[in-house]
């Protein structure tokens, strides 16, 4: 497709195309050996920089929240987020490019057996500050109490040093930390499917919204995302429908 000098102006004012990358979610980023970001979401930065004919700046951070308040706050042109109401003021949201599963983990001798047990009086649920967990949890639980830990990664590691009951996360964070620290389990199913999306400020307009949202569909249709979770080797995460099969489903 080809895009506007003005809209391309609107999603990259500073003449680079500045994204927002969360080293927080394994799935979609993290680090090679020299310490350089990689991933699925720096595959569709370089991708939606070079669509749009600009340089590519990452802006790197440790957790959700921070990523996503560098949108918000327009130190950044473009993020990665799961889609959520209170994120969506003041980012604009495409439909979303790939699906994860969030799940609990527990202590192996923990009584607990299913999801249903874990939203109970006197129970702790440890998530990352300010991720879609954090957000979707704070709504969904009524009885249980949730403690944060500064970054999704830490979940686990503030749950056993805090004696909390539950960890809640991306479920392949989870099962990697449950491989690394022995007497851990994961319940089974999940609790909640998250909805990965990019996403740029409100304020920069309509048009430069509907050329991200296209490009999303274009590299779901194209075979890009499939082919970049299976180059990361990222298993247990699955491309979305298009948008249009999207909204039939919801």
């Amino acid at each position: 497709m080809t895009v506007s000098a003005e809209t391309i102006r609107a999603l990259a004012p500073q003449g680079v195309l500045r994204a927002s990358i969360n080293l927080g979610n394994p799935i979609l980023a993290g680090v090679d050996a020299q310490g350089a970001p990689k991933g699925v979401s720096i595959d569709l930065a370089r991708a939606f920089a070079q669509r749009l004919g600009v340089g590519l700046e990452l802006v790197v951070f440790d957790a959700a929240g921070k990523s996503v308040e560098a949108v918000r706050g327009e130190q950044a042109d473009i993020g990665f987020f799961a889609i959520d109401p209170v994120r969506g003021e003041g980012i604009a949201f495409t439909a979303p490019y790939v699906l994860i599963e969030g799940s609990y983990l527990v202590r192996a001798d923990s009584p607990l057996q299913t999801n249903d047990e874990v939203d109970q009086s006197g129970r702790t649920v440890t998530v990352g500050r300010g991720s879609a967990y954090d957000l979707f949890l704070s709504r969904e639980l009524k009885h249980a109490t949730i403690e944060r830990a500064p970054t999704s990664p830490a979940v686990v590691d503030t749950f056993i040093t805090h004696g909390h009951d539950v960890a809640a996360g991306v479920k392949q964070q989870l099962e990697a930390d449950a491989q690394r620290l022995s007497g851990l389990r994961l319940l089974p199913g999940r609790f909640m499917v998250i909805q990965q999306a990019m996403g740029t400020p409100k304020g920069r307009g309509a048009a430069a919204q509907a050329v991200l949202a296209q490009f999303v569909e274009d590299m779901k249709a194209s075979g890009f995302v499939a082919e970049a979770l299976a180059r990361h080797g990222i298993q247990g995460a699955s491309v979305a429908p298009a948008a249009a099969a999207q909204a039939l489903s919801n």
